[in-house]
């Protein structure tokens, strides 16, 4: 997937959009304070489609957050800042982009 730089205000927020055009990632830098946390410093985040079933478990695990700017029931947003090792990032980008095949599965019965 090629990032797409949506937004001229913020050009190192990036989105992941599936073949079927829409979005699986977006990846974008926070003040902390924003998403709940301690401190007024930026951090890296990256937020992915995630399952529903799944949502409420990890957030309760350090790095994963509700999903910032999403619905955060079907998304969850990771912090890019070591806590969350890269072989689990990639995981969660597999499952997102997944996630939409499925969706469009069900769109279309």
């Amino acid at each position: 997937t090629i990032p797409e730089y949506l937004w001229s205000k913020l050009p190192d927020s990036a989105v992941l959009r599936h073949k079927k055009g829409k979005w699986y990632a977006v990846i974008m830098t926070v003040e902390k304070s924003k998403l709940g946390l301690e401190g007024k410093e930026p951090v890296d985040i990256m937020d992915v489609r995630c399952d529903p079933g799944m949502t409420n478990m990890l957030i309760q695990t350090y790095g994963f957050l509700p999903g910032y700017h999403m619905n955060k029931q079907h998304w969850i947003t990771i912090l890019l800042d070591g806590s969350v090792s890269e072989a689990k990032i990639l995981d969660f980008l597999d499952m997102s982009y997944d996630l939409i095949d499925g969706a469009g599965r069900k769109e279309n019965k």
